[in-house]
């Protein structure tokens, strides 16, 4: 039977052809805007990194180098600026590692495994985004302190952690610790337990599963973490200026050493300090953007395994 023989089916299709047609007219208002509008929100969008970012960066950069090489460089080899490299990469090298430890056991624990207090868990190791870093550093000097709860017995056995570098790892391990596992326990939900088990089933012990299947499925979120939590560790001011105390030469981090150098009018020291730290920041940034790449690369090459070669070119 004809369409011209059947009026409701001419109707019928003609009524989707025009929805379909408005539908799509809707969506392409909707999603194409003017180019004015367009140019009116880059340009917005790059004054505004303009003003906040780049201008504050370049002009740290000129200040630290206005009096010369010279005076860049010596700035870096005052006996106090070496204590705070020391100390910052200290600290950095002792939080990291823990936090890889804990950011595993905890993402491992939360996604493959069921648990009363799962949730509580969660909530407590998103904590430190919610408490200021000031606010937990005074929380240490209340727990660690002279005249805090564990303070008097600590100084009885010679055990000082407040003003001290202990306390500097202990106050950046609390405000660094969520990096790790926050990267990882999204991914270890979405991916499930079936290869784990899989593995486990096929004689794999706990330790296999993990080095061979866990870990290498986690590898990149894992070396994320890794760099935002030793960028936060590097950079970190307000739990550190609490539980630090501020002495020059043993429990100053860079950004300590900035602030004081800034106090004393020393602004050609400061800022070569401060450029350090921009330093320290670009390679952080250079190391985020290759492993966004690999990531990107990877799931191409899951994605089209054919044309592997042509992806990696």
């Amino acid at each position: 039977m004809s369409a011209a023989a059947n009026p409701t089916a001419s109707n019928l299709a003609t009524s989707q052809s025009r929805v379909g047609t408005d539908l799509s007219g809707r969506l392409r208002l909707a999603t194409d805007e003017p180019r004015l509008v367009k140019f009116a929100l880059i340009s917005v969008s790059l004054l505004f990194l303009i003003v906040v970012l780049f201008v504050p960066l370049v002009a740290i950069f000129v200040e630290a180098f206005r009096k010369g090489l010279g005076v860049y460089f010596a700035s870096f080899t005052d006996r106090y600026a070496l204590s705070a490299i020391w100390v910052t990469f200290l600290t950095a090298a002792v939080c990291v590692p823990l936090n890889v430890i804990f950011g595993l056991a905890a993402a491992w624990s939360i996604a493959k495994f069921q648990f009363r207090g799962k949730s509580l868990l969660i909530s407590l190791i998103d904590l430190p985004f919610a408490v200021s870093p000031v606010i937990s550093g005074l929380v240490f000097v209340l727990l660690f302190g002279m005249r805090g709860w564990l303070g008097p017995w600590l100084d009885a056995h010679n055990m000082p952690i407040i003003f001290e570098i202990p306390g500097i790892i202990l106050a950046t391990l609390f405000v660094t610790f969520p990096f790790v596992a926050r990267e990882l326990i999204p991914l270890m939900q979405e991916q499930g337990s079936d290869e784990e088990l899989a593995a486990i089933s096929l004689g794999a012990s706990g330790w296999q599963t993990f080095w061979r299947v866990t870990l290498p499925n986690v590898k990149w979120a894992l070396l994320y973490g890794v760099i935002l939590c030793n960028a936060r560790a590097m950079g970190e001011f307000g739990a550190v200026n609490v539980v630090s105390a501020n002495i020059r030469g043993a429990t100053n981090t860079l950004p300590l050493h900035v602030e004081i150098l800034y106090n004393e009018f020393n602004q050609a020291a400061a800022f070569a300090v401060a450029s350090l730290l921009v330093l320290l920041a670009f390679v952080t940034l250079a190391a985020k953007s290759i492993v966004e790449w690999r990531v990107r690369r990877d799931y191409k090459l899951a994605l089209e395994p054919t044309k592997a070669e042509d992806v990696v070119q």
